[in-house]
């Protein structure tokens, strides 16, 4: 994500994902002993996604809709089937387009660069 201010530049790979409608990650302090916390910036598909998939192919937006949530788990739960038990939505928000999801993140104290594909971490989602 470009921007014309000082605001955080995206890593090339992080950005092509959202863009192409996959989730990002980054684990973040949770709220005790025994807790694991995410905060998870997953893009919103629209109806041209379906029709592009039916077709075959993926489609590129720099204007989705993204919606940002941090959950805070309990730490037992993270490697089973039912991780979401004792989950806490701690915040969430919904923007739409990069400018908006990258001053989101400003709020949230994150940077762009923190963020992981979710193979790369622990997230239970």
């Amino acid at each position: 994500m470009t921007t014309g201010d000082s605001r955080p530049q995206w890593p090339t790979d992080k950005v092509n994902a959202l863009r192409l409608g996959q989730r990002l990650v980054i684990e973040v302090t949770a709220s005790g002993p025994g807790r694991r916390a995410f905060i998870d910036i997953r893009p919103i598909a629209a109806a041209a996604d379906s029709d592009a998939r039916q077709q075959g192919w993926t489609r590129s937006d720099r204007d989705r809709t993204f919606k940002l949530e941090h959950w805070d788990y309990d730490a037992d739960q993270i490697a089973g089937f039912d991780y979401d038990v004792g989950a806490v939505l701690v915040q969430a928000t919904t923007v739409t387009g990069e400018a908006q999801l990258t001053a989101a993140l400003e709020a949230w104290n994150l940077q762009p660069e923190q963020f992981l594909h979710p193979w790369q971490t622990d997230d239970p989602k």
